[in-house]
């Protein structure tokens, strides 16, 4: 049987005049079912981030039967060459929610807080602190707290400093504390200050790539219709962009392809730690992970229980 698919957007605040409901007036909180399996949020900063950087392990948790959820903690309505506002943000919208249906992900939620416009405040790591919390996660994903972008930034942050407070019954009561601290990742990246990422966890990706890239062709507000470059070579890059469905799929393949592929290059030594040096050397496209200092810090062997998919 296959498992519903929950999309949800949380607003903040208020909307063109009209009074919405935030992220804080929720119904009262249900308990999760214990049903043995894994409980696994990841946050991105946009509406593509969590996909791109994590699509591969979401689809190996849930064709396991463990639960997994999206967070994209701002609505990326300025990450297009052209469109913006609110039109932006309700296609890509749409586009997590195509795409969580091809990963098998089971809620993909989209704050409603500006592109370019995250800040690390108290009542935004209250929402960060309460979805952890309705989740009951096991591991939580997010972006270093150190990146190019600063939405990348401040999510990273706001992770980092709820990741503490999940724990505390009596800070924020109307959520369940977390019984554990969760094992909180962070995703790759390529920035080198105040230090480079560290591959903690590298996985290997190969029997769910196509599965991946069929996800994130989905998301065509970012691979096919924005070139971020100067105008010139903008308009000759989207002129250049296949329209139809199968061309599409090939640029998607290539450009992940590649970027995968890399990491599994680079972090190659870093992999052999959790697979046979014969096995390590074919894996073709990887994810690899940092673990924060201020979650959980696993034993190998639990590890090995949260990514049940590495070689035992």
């Amino acid at each position: 049987m296959k498992k519903r698919i929950f999309i949800q957007i949380v607003v903040l605040g208020w909307v063109s005049g009209l009074g919405m409901l935030s992220a804080e007036d929720k119904a009262p909180w249900e308990p999760k079912p214990d049903d043995g399996k894994l409980r696994i949020i990841c946050f991105g900063a946009h509406p593509d981030d969590v996909e791109f950087r994590a699509g591969g392990v979401a689809a190996m948790w849930a064709a396991a039967g463990h639960h997994v959820k999206f967070v994209s903690t701002t609505n990326g309505d300025a990450g297009h060459f052209d469109l913006g506002g609110a039109k932006l943000a309700r296609k890509r919208y749409d586009e997590v929610r195509r795409a969580a249906k091809v990963l098998g992900v089971e809620e993909s939620v989209v704050l409603d807080i500006h592109d370019g416009e995250l800040e690390a405040d108290l009542a935004t790591r209250k929402v960060i602190m309460n979805l952890i919390r309705e989740w009951q996660a096991d591991i939580v994903m997010s972006h270093r707290p150190n990146d190019y972008h600063p939405d990348h930034r401040y999510t990273g942050v706001l992770v980092q400093d709820a990741s503490f407070n999940v724990t505390i019954p009596t800070y924020g009561p109307n959520t369940p504390r977390v019984q554990r601290n969760p094992l909180v990742l962070f995703y790759a990246d390529r920035f080198t200050k105040p230090y480079p990422f560290q591959p903690d966890i590298v996985v290997g990706i190969d029997k769910v790539f196509d599965q991946k890239v069929k996800a994130i062709v989905n998301l065509e507000s970012q691979l096919f219709e924005t070139v971020y470059a100067d105008d010139e070579t903008q308009k000759k890059r989207l002129a250049e962009m296949p329209k139809d469905a199968a061309g599409r799929l090939k640029v998607a393949f290539k450009r992940h392809g590649g970027r995968d592929s890399k990491i599994a290059d680079k972090y190659r030594e870093a992999m052999s730690k959790w697979y046979s040096e014969d096995q390590a050397k074919k894996i073709k496209y990887a994810e690899a992970f940092e673990i924060c200092e201020y979650g959980r810090q696993p034993s190998t062997k639990e590890i090995k229980r949260l990514f049940p998919f590495l070689p035992k």
